[in-house]
């Protein structure tokens, strides 16, 4: 079936300002609150937010093999559980409807009065119900990085990093969306040149730089999915900032891993762009030596040119850029991390999310971390206010943003903007 949403050439009639991140060729999917405090699933073009359950509602739908209440519903997973097909004919359904040749819902006023609205009339929530979430570790850069620090400089890759993706279960419980602020989290940590640990605030809070895919129905328990079909299992992508607090990490992570220091937040954008969407933006992923295993290895372009930034936004002050990367640089792909994370046989279930891990490129103005651009805290970012960062601040807000350009076209995610909060004191 041909997909036909991303013609370059299409406009639409709802105004897409320059620079835009959402122009008719994007058709995000995402979940809002109205001012009437209805719950609905919708799109986006330009900085209009529009009502899909109202659409269908109206008959827009008509057609399309969908349950009568598909997008009247507060979650995207029965939508994602239907599979491509689906997607892709809704998804070419809106093309066509906000065509700017399309008379059909232009020339309704009444109609667009129930379907369209403005971003400054809608609440963004969690796109998903998130099941499960696994958070790979797939950035050659940022894991020679961290190895550099905690381990030995001379072997800072783990002999097991180069042959598998390496990952971890988080905690779905703790995700949010865009806007939604954070706490700084309590836990343990062994002082510098101490024996024993204390509790209280993590002194080294930490944005992590990832993007995460959302998975639809991929097995059964004890099937794996191959890897030349993994991509069908994706139903698109967000960004994700994977808070960190590198203090309790550094004690806890060693016998079994990231814990406490992962799972008190992990913020995510709103508007899920599908792997339809971004198509255009394929490119060539880093060369694998030594080749993977066989259950592995692809052919082809299964990376993507997503322009990836990082913003520190001080308290009554301009935001200051940190970081500027590129999720190309991720030395596994996504359908090699699912293709790995159902290798034994794990049920991998619609709305599931998958992080990619923090994304560092090769300079040092790419990092995906402060633990990276401070080295540890030993040189510390200057802010436009004239403040210094080793790490995040209390009232700080983190914002990160991702695109992807070529000479005709712009596709984006919008951001991921949340405040750090004070730890949280029961009253």
């Amino acid at each position: 079936m041909p997909n036909i949403a991303n013609d370059p050439t299409r406009k639409s009639w709802i105004n897409v300002p320059e620079n835009s991140d959402f122009p008719i060729q994007n058709i995000p999917f995402g979940v809002f609150l109205t001012k009437e405090d209805v719950i609905t699933i919708g799109t986006r073009i330009g900085d209009s937010a529009i009502d899909m359950g109202a659409l269908q509602q109206l008959g827009y739908f008509e057609g399309i093999d969908l349950t009568d209440d598909m997008f009247m519903q507060d979650t995207l997973n029965d939508f994602i559980s239907d599979g491509k097909k689906t997607w892709r004919l809704v998804r070419n359904r809106l093309a066509e409807l906000f065509d700017i040749n399309n008379p059909k819902l232009r020339d309704n006023k009444d109609h667009c009065e129930v379907v369209i609205f403005d971003l400054a009339d809608i609440e963004m929530l969690l796109p998903v119900q998130i099941g499960d979430y696994t958070d790979f570790y797939s950035s050659k850069e940022h894991a020679t990085n961290v190895g550099k620090m905690f381990r030995d400089p001379e072997n800072a890759l783990l002999p097991n990093w180069l042959h598998i993706p390496v990952g971890y279960h988080g905690r779905s419980s703790t995700i949010v969306p865009s806007g939604i602020p954070v706490h700084r989290p309590m836990g343990q940590t062994l002082p510098n040149g101490e024996n024993s640990p204390v509790f209280g605030p993590s002194r080294l809070v930490d944005f992590e730089l990832e993007t995460a895919f959302i998975t639809t129905d991929a097995n059964v328990m004890g099937e794996n999915i191959p890897v030349n079909e993994a991509e069908d299992y994706i139903f698109g992508m967000v960004l994700l900032n994977d808070w960190s607090a590198r203090d309790m990490q550094k004690w806890e992570y060693v016998p079994l891993g990231p814990f406490l220091a992962k799972n008190f937040a992990s913020s995510i954008s709103p508007w899920i762009v599908t792997m339809d969407a971004l198509e255009p933006f394929r490119v060539k992923g880093p060369k694998q030596e030594p080749t993977p295993l066989p259950y592995l290895q692809q052919k082809g372009k299964h990376a993507y040119d997503i322009n990836l930034e990082v913003y520190i936004e001080p308290e009554n002050a301009e935001a200051t850029l940190v970081s500027k990367s590129n999720f190309k640089h991720m030395y596994w792909s996504m359908s090699q991390q699912l293709t790995h994370h159902t290798s034994n046989g794990c049920r991998v279930n619609s709305g599931d999310m998958m992080g990619s891990g923090t994304i560092s490129g090769p300079t040092e103005d790419s990092y995906g971390s402060m633990l990276e651009l401070t080295w540890g805290g030993k040189n510390p970012i200057k802010m436009n206010d004239g403040s210094e960062r080793k790490f995040i601040n209390d009232n700080d807000t983190v914002i990160m943003k991702g695109f992807c350009q070529n000479s005709s076209l712009r596709i984006g995610f919008g951001e991921v903007s949340s405040k750090l909060l004070p730890t949280f004191v029961r009253k």
